[in-house]
């Protein structure tokens, strides 16, 4: 807390005056916000949300004549008692080479930042306020996302897969904290990505592009309205090798969208299918990429996405003062993984009825072996770990063979669902009120099927399993497939099946008290049904019913000082239901080689969420040479209960298991300023803390970490360090992976009326490495990274354009944990345990965009966003 306040005093100080302050932009400016998924239905051609030359975004209501009428849950920005962080097209199209919308989104949002588990910039992790939305199966997911009122998190593991979208085809992405109305899994916020239709883009445009890494990538956008009908699509591809071994990159999209309106409707059918595939998409061992920045661990590492949507969206004005708005959806989701990992297998104990043939590792499991002096109790207990492949037969050990695996993994979801929304307009007394009533069903039924076939690992790294092997000779079993355990602990095949069903039911007012004070109220009912069922027989008690039900209120108000100056306070909470995965993976003598196997475990808790917010923002339309400067400033805290935490255990640090802890706080303040002359220069500049701290004292797994079994030594703290690889986790230690300070800026700048230039860069505070929950260890260093950004417009049709990445080459992790140190292959071995994936070096990327037409379909100038 000290910190904290002494950061928000700081922040305060370097705020502009207020004194000053004139008549608020109203012309030409974004100051409306969706405040539930649904927003105004019938796809995302508000008049509120996309201006155009005529639109006109009114501050009250109702609307003046000549006006936009505000529909659905609509705000003005300056009645929602929370943060608003919007990203506009335009601001995805400046990091056009990267073909990366989360790139855009963590070079302007305050209180973003990226890890990269997977070493490829496509797959990144977003953190939002210590919250995350992963693309990797088995991280705890922390915010809801949603795409034209659909949500995106994936079935079974909540995934969001962001590179699945199209960049082009993105008309703004709002990122929303403190409202339930967004369902499961708004913890930290709401990401909400509207998309375009043509209605809101029309015109035919390609664009090429390549650079670094034999990266090629393009695009083919269309848009066009015939009468009351519009047509949007876009398809798009990437193509690169990838910076590191074995990592090349593979995008393919496609979208659509055939829309029909009239005086009082409008209609979207949508359709979107995609497919990504990477390779090696894992962190390696910091004694590799001190020789070579480029190296990776055990290969082949492959991962192939495949998802497609068809939706309908509606919205009908009931009258002058209620609308109704809706979506229908169904969503095909399929993923397939193919890793190769170390095998962890060893000589069968003398103990054992098997000694000579090849068993599991049985280290992290023998705090419950009978005691030796029960012979016949601790031969079952080891008989156990021996590893059988066809016909249940038991294969031979050889011994200075570096056994892998190949394990494999496919998921398959199938998702349904639909939402209806009500709102109404009606003044109350005299006072204006918004009020909106709706719900949400979200179904789903998915499979998950995982086996490991026994390889080698070879001195190049690579796993294979052919038995006649060019460096080892004749392996015996190699090539076996579907190994398991005879006690199907540790290793075993994978099969289960199973379906979800959330629904929601939601409700919320606004009511403007003066033409100053508005205040808004409202809830959110949550209900989950998790279902799974076992197909192997080996882990019968995955077969279950898990129901979790909440009611998230919230309350909150704004007030409206004057046009320069609007202060806002809210409460809220929130919750989310543990995934399918989480559920079958909680048991510490049964951990899951994630995502690879499922097996039979405790029951999971809900996780809730208690957020509380408040902070002043505003706009000074006259500032300095007639530009708009916009600022805002807010702290927040959010407090969770039965936190969902990912666990590692002994012997390979791809097997965790998760587990409820009690407590965790997410804190910190947001400060920002943007100054625009448009069209000539913008700067930005914004910083934030986020304090993420345990709030609990407990002892949680973590055999890996250096310094888990050297007692106090490197400044550990005694009692810190527990036997058998635990570490001790007291209140106020730090989350890993989660700097407390983020420092963002930026300008864009046109050297002529043809000519424009931009530089960003972002710093980052150091972070501590997952895995040391306890902060024993050193942390990931601080960082920075700068990118440069220009365009240039040759003709009316044809513009040019340019990105660098990282334009300093500075050598950063983003991302670090710990792996079990000793022998791989070979003469290599792991003698330092940690474990980063580095940043992307520099990189060059350029390309062209060509608009087809004599005179192309001149866009309407981008609003002026009040984005805080």
């Amino acid at each position: 807390m000290r910190a904290l306040r002494g950061s928000l005093i700081a922040s305060v100080a370097l705020l502009p005056g207020v004194a000053q302050a004139q008549q608020s932009v109203t012309l030409g400016e974004i100051s409306v916000v969706s405040t539930s998924p649904v927003g105004a239905g019938g796809g995302n051609s508000s008049g509120a949300q996309n201006l155009d030359t005529l639109a006109q975004a009114a501050p009250t209501l109702p609307a003046p004549a000549g006006g936009v009428r505000l529909r659905g849950s609509e705000q003005p920005l300056n009645k929602i008692p929370s943060t608003v962080e919007t990203v506009t097209a335009r601001q995805i199209e400046v990091d056009q080479g990267s073909d990366n919308v989360i790139a855009t989104l963590a070079r302007r949002t305050p209180g973003v930042n990226l890890n990269d588990s997977q070493g490829n910039s496509n797959r990144v992790d977003l953190s939002y306020r210590g919250f995350t939305a992963s693309s990797v199966q088995g991280v705890p997911q922390g915010l809801a996302v949603y795409q034209n009122g659909v949500r995106i998190n994936e079935a079974f593991g909540d995934v969001v897969n962001f590179d699945l979208i199209p960049p082009q085809a993105i008309q703004r992405i709002d990122v929303v904290t403190g409202n339930p109305v967004f369902g499961l899994n708004a913890l930290g916020g709401a990401v909400n990505i509207q998309m375009k239709n043509g209605f809101t883009w029309q015109g035919t445009e390609i664009s090429a592009w390549g650079g670094s890494d034999a990266r090629t990538a393009g695009y083919l956008e269309y848009g066009k309205i015939s009468g009351p009908w519009s047509f949007y699509f876009t398809g798009d591809g990437l193509n690169d090798r990838g910076w590191r071994y074995q990592n090349p990159s593979t995008i393919g999209r496609l979208y659509a969208d055939l829309g029909y309106r009239s005086q009082d409707s409008e209609f979207h059918l949508i359709g979107l299918a995609a497919r990504s595939f990477y390779g090696a998409a894992a962190a390696t061992p910091v004694d590799f990429t001190h020789l070579d920045p480029r190296a990776i661990f055990t290969y082949p590492q492959t991962q192939t996405t495949q998802v497609g949507t068809l939706q309908l969206t509606g919205r009908v004005d009931l009258s002058p003062t209620w609308d109704l708005a809706g979506n229908a959806y169904y969503r095909r989701f399929s993923e397939f993984y193919v890793d190769g990992n170390q095998g962890n297998f060893e000589n069968c104990s003398s103990r054992s009825s098997f000694r000579g043939s090849l068993c599991y590792q049985d280290d992290a499991f023998n705090v419950n072996a009978p005691p030796t002096s029960q012979v016949a109790a601790r031969r079952a207990y080891a008989n156990q770990f021996a590893i059988l492949g066809l016909n249940n037969q038991t294969i031979p050990f050889v011994r200075n063979i570096p056994y892998g695996t190949i394990d494999t993994t496919r998921t398959e979801a199938e998702s349904y669902g639909g939402s209806l929304q009500a709102a109404n307009r009606d003044r109350i007394f005299g006072m204006n009120n918004a009020f909106v009533v709706g719900g949400s069903v979200d179904a789903s039924n998915f499979s998950f099927k995982s086996a490991s076939q026994l390889g080698v690992i070879n001195p190049n790294l690579s796993i294979t399993v052919d038995p006649n092997n060019p460096y080892y000779g004749t392996i015996p079993g190699l090539g076996t497939p579907d190994i398991r355990t005879l006690g199907a602990i540790g290793l075993a095949p994978g099969n289960v099946s199973g379906s979800t069903l959330y629904l929601g039911l939601y409700a919320t007012d606004t009511l403007d008290v003066t033409d100053r004070l508005s205040l808004t109220g409202g809830f959110r009912l949550n209900y989950a049904r998790i279902q799974t069922r076992d197909q192997t027989g080996f882990s019968p008690d995955v077969t279950g019913v898990h129901e979790y039900t909440k009611v998230n209120p919230l309350a909150g108000l704004t007030y409206q000082f004057d046009p320069a100056l609007n202060l806002y306070g809210g409460y809220s909470e929130s919750n989310r239901a543990p995934t399918p995965l989480e559920l079958s993976c909680s048991s510490p003598t049964q951990p899951c080689l994630l995502p690879n196997s499922l097996v039979a475990d405790p029951p999971l808790k809900q996780v809730t969420g208690r957020t509380y917010e408040a902070g002043f923002r505003g706009v000074i339309p006259a500032f300095l040479s007639g530009g708009a400067l916009t600022y805002k400033a807010g702290v927040y805290r959010t407090d969770l209960s039965n936190d969902l935490y990912q666990v590692a255990v002994a012997g390979n640090a791809a097997r965790a298991y998760y587990i409820n802890v009690p407590a965790t706080r997410r804190q910190g303040i947001e400060v920002g300023a943007e100054y625009a002359v448009t069209p000539d220069l913008l700067v930005y500049a914004n910083y934030a803390l986020v304090d993420a701290t345990f709030q609990f004292n407990a002892t949680l797994s973590s055999p890996n970490n250096p310094l888990a079994s050297t007692g106090a030594a490197g400044g550990a703290v005694g009692g810190d360090v527990i036997p058998n690889g635990g570490i001790r986790v007291r209140p106020g230690d730090k989350i890993p992976l989660i700097p407390d300070h983020q420092i963002k800026a930026g300008f864009e700048y046109s050297i002529t009326p043809n000519w424009r230039f931009g530089l960003n860069v972002s710093a980052f505070s150091s972070s501590y490495y997952r895995g040391d929950e306890s902060n024993l260890n050193r942390k990931l260093p601080a960082y920075y990274v700068m990118n440069l950004t220009t365009k240039y417009q040759v003709s009316k049709n044809l513009e040019i354009f340019g990105l660098i990445t990282n334009l300093t080459n500075n050598r950063y992790a983003t991302f670090g944990t710990f792996a079990e140190t000793g022998a791989v292959a070979g003469n290599l071995s792991i003698n330092d345990p940690r474990t980063t994936t580095l940043a992307q070096p520099l990189s060059i990327y350029a390309g062209l965009t060509y608009r087809f037409g004599a005179d192309p379909v001149p866009m309407a100038p981008e609003p002026i966003i009040r984005k805080y």
